[in-house]
């Protein structure tokens, strides 16, 4: 009978009444809201379903999948995952760095903590691995022909990281957040979820649930958010402005911009090369033609594992204790804040352009400059053919589009090196 008691006590039933445990009730609730996002209404679907699997079984009581007291204070504490016992003197360091009373509550003096399936798959996030290899797989399905066609483009892309600098600096005079958190909310205005991932690792890896949850599901709100904001910055003659095809980009170009774009950000950011030199191996590994098959391996099945343990890792880090506080809040805010800055900021660069350019470019394809690819070409192109069905506005918008990729890890390279 003891034993049947003990089995009962320990199930997750149980200890869903215990402590603060209640919030781990909410967190799966919101796992179960973005399940419905992903699979019903197909938002970012290969993202928000393994992000939130990863937020329900974290917050299952009792499963032990995931510890945040191996990554607390912003380092990895392999001492711990390699079984080794908790001391007064490391809590005592992790409550001087700031850790929260929450996470020191989950060990005791003396204790050995097991490691957990999603403690090793984090590593990955952890240590700036996953983030690069998406790069990787990206490049490899990224045309850049139309940015190569256009580099006026290039222009595009970078006003729209104005998200990313507006949001760091509303969040650093909210006073709520610091230099470095600051930083790492603000890329979640590139609209590019592994780069928003990447930053906050480096930056404030005590946010990375809620900038991960943040980014990808904005992210999927593009075809809902950008609309409204564009119509509001352009006249109906401005988005009926027809633009003319783009010149034919020859395999030379397309080979050497890779190898180009790799040197230079390298050299002028390095702390943004691990991004952009996985971005530009990949796109490489397409244009060259010489290694189809690595191309081909990078375009599904590498992209496609790594997308499975990033999703997973990260959803993990979304637990009651952390993710259900004023700061979630304020970064939910301040994200919608920072994709709003972005489409705003290529809009109102074309529409200056637009007064010393004697080829006209229509300014919806400015809003495309935010990196989420391809949807946000593809909303300039849907309002583009509402103000003129004669209008295709999709190969233009690529330019800014791919642009903003480039443009958004540039950012977030400033960034790591100002406060990393």
């Amino acid at each position: 009978m003891e034993a049947i008691l003990d089995f009962v006590n320990s199930s997750g039933f149980v200890l869903f009444t215990q402590g603060d445990n209640w919030k781990c009730l909410i967190m799966l609730v919101i796992a179960c809201g973005l399940l419905y996002l992903g699979i019903v209404k197909k938002f970012e679907p290969l993202l928000l379903v393994p992000i939130a699997f990863g937020m329900l079984i974290t917050n299952l009581p009792g499963a032990e999948m995931y510890h945040e007291i191996f990554f607390a204070g912003g380092h990895i504490h392999w001492d711990l995952i390699g079984g080794a016992e908790v001391t007064q003197e490391f809590i005592n360091g992790l409550h001087e760095v700031g850790v929260s009373d929450a996470v020191l509550a989950t060990v005791t003096v003396g204790q050995s903590v097991s490691t957990g399936l999603i403690d090793i798959l984090y590593l990955g996030v952890k240590l700036g691995v996953y983030p690069c290899l998406i790069f990787m797989g990206v490049g490899a399905m990224t045309d850049f022909g139309p940015l190569i066609a256009n580099p006026k483009s290039l222009l595009l892309g970078a006003a729209a990281q104005l998200g990313i600098f507006m949001t760091f600096v509303g969040c650093n005079l909210s006073k709520i957040f610091t230099p470095a958190q600051a930083g790492s909310i603000g890329i979640i205005g590139g609209a590019d979820g592994p780069t928003a991932i990447y930053g906050a690792t480096k930056l404030a890896p005590e946010l990375l649930g809620p900038i991960a949850v943040a980014a990808y599901s904005y992210m999927a709100l593009v075809p809902v958010i950008q609309p409204p904001i564009m119509r509001l910055l352009t006249t109906a003659e401005e988005r009926k402005i027809v633009m003319k095809p783009l010149r034919q980009v020859s395999h030379t170009e397309k080979v050497i911009f890779p190898i180009m774009v790799a040197v230079f950000v390298a050299l002028l950011v390095p702390s943004a090369a691990p991004l952009i030199a996985c971005l530009m191996l990949g796109n490489l590994f397409k244009e060259c033609g010489a290694v189809e098959r690595l191309s081909k391996t990078v375009q599904n099945e590498l992209i496609n594992i790594v997308t499975i343990f990033l999703g997973v890792s990260v959803g993990a880090t979304a637990t009651g204790r952390t993710f259900l506080s004023l700061q979630t809040i304020a970064i939910m805010v301040m994200g919608i804040v920072a994709f709003g800055f972005g489409t705003a900021g290529g809009v109102i660069l074309a529409k200056i352009m637009n007064l010393f350019l004697k080829e006209k470019i229509n300014p919806l394809i400015g809003s495309a400059g935010v990196s989420a690819v391809p949807m946000a070409a593809r909303v300039s192109q849907v309002e583009g053919q509402k103000a003129n069905p004669a209008n295709f506005l999709l190969m233009h918008a690529m330019g800014p589009n791919v642009a903003g990729v480039i443009g958004s890890a540039i950012a977030a390279g400033v960034m790591i090196s100002l406060f990393g």
